[in-house]
Parts: structure tokens; C-alpha cells; sequence
């Protein structure tokens, strides 16, 4: 392990990190766990509003730890700027996590608009290429290895009605995960990705806010719930630590054990 690992007990002590998507849900629990674990944290969205709330929500203890950032992870110029943001307020990243993602549309595939179709691809896949593309150039000019995290889901193995376009999405990130991976490995970078299950957050309300349709996606979870942000925590913090230094293009399922039913 490095000795900025021995120094301070947290796994993270010294460590920079930028997550994107998020002012809530998924994205925010990766941010204040990293920051829980020793790291400063820039965090982005695109909403100025949202940002804040986010760093209200976190609470004062990570006042010294987190920053925010506007911004639209599909938009090179807009994700640059976070980056350089995080560089002159904590340093250079050593870790990206990407987290932001859009549904517009729960039509089948066979049916959906195919705005609606470019607008989730644009940010779910064409975004991530972007924040990685960024991370790893500095991160190959630092010369310092480090680690981008894809945030997948279980929609890119398991078909689900009324995410199609997510699905595919999804399946796209777990590919560019592995494509990343084999490129960015003689650079010291490691790419991962985890890929959550159902999860207590905004985005996926339709499938557990009426109490009959979280029993139903509860049953089909060995664990015998679905999941609440925090759950992924920890995933993100082993990625991005070198408890992990030897774990390049996987991406981890965390569901409660439902795709192994």
C-alpha cells in the first residue's frame, strides 16, 4: 500500500477525486463516502440549485472536503473546467468517477423517439467517454496511474421493461469499461465499473415509490430489499483505492444477489 495509506488510517487520505452525476442519489453517496475515507471530492452536475442542496445535505463535516461544480459531462469544454477546477482547489484527480445518467423514455425500443434515444445515449455513453478521455490524459501527463469508475446497472445483463435505451446504454459502458481498460493499463490507470441493482434514489422512484411495486422488486433480491445508495459505497471506495491496485476492467454487481436468481 502507498504511505499516504500509513500516514492517515482512512483509505483514502490524500486522494483527490471528481465524481460526476452527482448532486443526489448514487453519485453524491460515492462523493461523501470518498470524502468519509480521507479524499477531497469535486462534484458535478448541471444544475447550480441541485449542487448546493447536495452540499447542504452532506453536512459540515465535509465542508473542508467536497466542492461543486456545474456541469454537463456530455460537453468536453464544461467537463475540462471541472477538471481544472479540482486541480487548482485539491490537486490532480486521481480518481473519476463516472455517475451521471438520463432515462427520457420508457417506450420499447421498437417504439421509442429517437431523440429520446440520442439524449440518453449522449449522456450515458458519449459523457462518460468524455470524463474518462479527460481523466486519463491528465492522469497519463501526471505519469501517477489512477482510476476511473463506470457507474453501470443490471440493465445492461438482464432485460427490463420500460428501460430499453437505458439497457443498451448501460451495455455500451461496460464495453467502453473494458476497451478503456485494456488501452489505459500500460499507464498505470485502472478502469472499472459497478453495476447496481434497484436502488433507493430519484432516478428510479417508478419502480419503488407505491409500496406493492418495492415488494414486488424486493422479492426477487435473496438480500430481501432493494438497495439505498450507501450500499454502493464501498464498491467505489475499493476501486479507487489501492486495495484494488490489481483489478482492472471488471465491473462489479452489486443487486442483493438478484441476478443470481
Amino acid at each position: 500500500m502507498s504511505s499516504h495509506t500509513e500516514t492517515d488510517g482512512r483509505l483514502l487520505a490524500g486522494h483527490v477525486a471528481l465524481v460526476s452525476g452527482a448532486s443526489r442519489g448514487i453519485g453524491l453517496a460515492i462523493a461523501i463516502g470518498f470524502a468519509e475515507c480521507g479524499a477531497k471530492v469535486l462534484i458535478t452536475g448541471r444544475k447550480e440549485e441541485s449542487l448546493r442542496a447536495a452540499l447542504e445535505s452532506a453536512g459540515s463535516v465535509h465542508a473542508d472536503s467536497l466542492h461543486a461544480v456545474a456541469a454537463h459531462s456530455a460537453r468536453p469544454e464544461d467537463v475540462a473546467r471541472a477538471f481544472e477546477e479540482a486541480e487548482r482547489r485539491f490537486g490532480p484527480v486521481r480518481t473519476a468517477v463516472n455517475c451521471a445518467a438520463t432515462n427520457p423514455s420508457m417506450d420499447p425500443l421498437s417504439r421509442i423517439d429517437l431523440a429520446a434515444f440520442d439524449k440518453t445515449m449522449e449522456t450515458n455513453v458519449r459523457g462518460y467517454l468524455i470524463v474518462a478521455r479527460e481523466a486519463a490524459g491528465r492522469m497519463q501527463r501526471a505519469g501517477s496511474g489512477g482510476s476511473i469508475i463506470n457507474v453501470s446497472s443490471v440493465a445492461a445483463y438482464r432485460a427490463v421493461p420500460g428501460l430499453g435505451a437505458y439497457g443498451v446504454s448501460k451495455a455500451a459502458v461496460n464495453a467502453l469499461t473494458t476497451e478503456l481498460a485494456a488501452e489505459l493499463g500500460k499507464d498505470g490507470i485502472r478502469v472499472n465499473g459497478i453495476a447496481p441493482g434497484v436502488v433507493r434514489t430519484k432516478f428510479s422512484e417508478a419502480l419503488w415509490k407505491d409500496p406493492a411495486r418495492e415488494a414486488r422488486a424486493a422479492a426477487g433480491v435473496p438480500l430481501g430489499r432493494i438497495a439505498e445508495p450507501a450500499d454502493i459505497t464501498g464498491a467505489a471506495v475499493f476501486l479507487a483505492s489501492d486495495a484494488s491496485r490489481y483489478i482492472t476492467g471488471q465491473t462489479l454487481i452489486i443487486d442483493g444477489g438478484m441476478m443470481a436468481v
